[in-house]
């Protein structure tokens, strides 16, 4: 027993990895290797048994691997395997493909489309068959109906100046009455960040929200732009109601939305809401009715527009940006800089 351990510690793949050979298609090198330790291990003494339970074969294995004093080579690998006669020719499967995309079938699976063509006196394969063949095609999951979501990469837009790209977003501000809210509206500036406009109502509703575009258009003067407006926003219904989307027509604004279930394709806004609900002063008990809330927006959207030096504008106010006053202002600083050294 002492011998049969060293053997199978002195084996290089361990003694299971042989083990069940029987069926599988051992290389002629493992053959060799295996036979060799075998007829070691008898002549130190072991039987021959034992020795071939230490490698996971049985003798019959190694007694079929033999031919004299040589180990002969597997052939299966070489077996003349002919094609089946019954074999589908290329036609056939092309016609099963044919008849599995036509109008009246492409929405159907196998399983319904046989018994429909059995019915009909037409017998075209098996079903399993027309499973291999779309399997094969793959078309077995994407056909019709079901046919593969179109990937499409969501359009990205660039904003070298301000009234090019707006953001907009509805948050919720709490009221007095427990699971009601006031909801904020709120359009930003994605090149300056600039509140652009905003309104607090009771309700959600794209009529809301086509009444404050239209205001914020007007006294931006987007009309008298050389460029379109592009307008972001996510797919809440105000943002993709009919009445917005007709206005936003009528203004001659681009819509631009996140792709669903995405929820970081509309930054700027989320952002803005998260410096308004946590800057200081800003109430921790609700709001005392829709007055103090537009009150209270009121104060912050002049605080973040031209006290709040935002640390993505090299710390310039958005309205400074948004006048297109950086240049000045950064000369001057760098004058100052300069004069300081």
């Amino acid at each position: 027993m002492s011998r049969n351990c060293c053997l199978a510690g002195t084996h290089k793949k361990g003694p299971r990895d042989l083990g069940g050979a029987r069926g599988r298609l051992v290389s002629l090198p493992d053959r060799q290797n295996a036979v060799s330790l075998i007829k070691q291990a008898v002549k130190d003494g072991a039987r021959q048994s034992k020795a071939c339970e230490a490698l996971g074969l049985s003798e019959r294995t190694v007694q079929r691997w033999m031919q004299g004093d040589d180990v002969r080579v597997d052939n299966r690998k070489n077996a003349d395997r002919p094609e089946p006669v019954n074999k589908f020719s290329e036609a056939e499967r092309q016609a099963i493909v044919d008849v599995c995309n036509s109008e009246r079938f492409k929405s159907l699976p196998p399983s319904q489309i046989v018994p429909t063509l059995l019915d009909e006196g037409l017998y075209m394969g098996s079903e399993r068959t027309f499973y291999r063949v779309l399997e094969e095609t793959g078309q077995q999951h994407h056909r019709g109906s079901a046919a593969k979501p179109n990937r499409y990469k969501p359009t990205s837009w660039c904003a070298t100046g301000p009234n090019q790209v707006w953001s907009w977003d509805i948050t919720y501000l709490r009221s007095p009455i427990r699971g009601q809210f006031y909801y904020l509206y709120l359009v930003i500036d994605i090149f300056s960040r600039m509140i652009v406009t905003w309104e607090i109502h009771e309700t959600e509703s794209a009529d809301h929200a086509s009444e404050m575009i239209t205001k914020a258009c007007i006294k931006q003067g987007i009309a008298a732009l050389e460029w379109p407006l592009v307008l972001h926003s996510d797919n809440g219904s105000p943002m993709k109601g009919g009445t917005m989307l007709s206005t936003l027509q009528r203004l001659g604004v681009v819509s631009s939305f996140s792709r669903p279930r995405v929820s970081d394709d509309n930054p700027f806004s989320e952002a803005i809401f998260r410096t308004l609900k946590y800057r200081p002063g800003y109430p921790r008990t609700p709001f005392a009715d829709l007055e103090a809330a537009r009150s209270w927006v009121h104060g912050f959207a002049q605080w973040y527009n031209e006290e709040h030096k935002h640390s993505g504008l090299k710390f310039l106010t958005p309205g400074q940006r948004h006048r297109g006053e950086t240049e000045m202002l950064m000369a001057n600083r760098r004058k100052v800089y300069e004069q300081a050294k």
